[in-house]
């Protein structure tokens, strides 16, 4: 007995490569566009582990981690960080998470995309990157102050300033902003 599958059928309207080749979407439309793909291109040697967000007018975006125990999620929604969904940043909805405490989100491997009101992110950065190193120039001046007017238990000077010292005075605050 013959499989009826296996006979040639020499009737049979086959369609030819030309054919199809017609049906198909242009090139231009499957392909990404120049931007697109000198993003892709640039991206590829860069190395970089998590894709760079679209802006969201009004918010710093940023990466947390769901495993840092000394940096906890909770922390950061506390101080008002709020997690970006998927519908949220074009592009972004293939790392949409699928189930559980974070659907819906943006996520790569453990690392979630939040946004932080821009008003409460210019606060942290003059906290973190003015007042904090203002405050510790002024326990740097305090100790330099202590050594200076160290005396021994005869009164003799146990500092001494050779040259002209520190030209620089760390008690004079320069402006937050000129």
């Amino acid at each position: 007995m013959t499989d009826d599958r296996l006979k040639r059928n020499v009737n049979a309207n086959r369609e030819s490569r030309a054919s199809q080749d017609l049906s198909r979407q242009p090139a231009h439309e499957v392909m990404a566009n120049s931007a697109e793909r000198k993003r892709a291109f640039r991206n590829e040697w860069q190395q970089e582990a998590l894709p760079t967000p679209p802006e969201i007018p009004g918010y710093h975006l940023c990466y947390l981690s769901t495993t840092n125990q000394y940096d906890p999620i909770h922390k950061r929604i506390g101080m008002g960080y709020i997690p970006v969904k998927a519908e949220e940043v074009p592009g972004f909805e293939h790392l949409k998470v699928k189930s559980g405490e974070y659907e819906g989100f943006v996520s790569v491997n453990e690392m979630l995309l939040f946004k932080l009101p821009m008003e409460i992110y210019q606060d942290a950065m003059v906290q973190m990157h003015h007042e904090a190193p203002m405050e510790e120039q002024e326990k740097v001046a305090q100790q330099q102050e202590q050594l200076l007017n160290a005396r021994d238990s005869n009164g003799k000077n146990l500092g001494m300033v050779e040259g002209d010292g520190m030209k620089f005075d760390m008690s004079r605050q320069a402006p937050l902003f000129e």
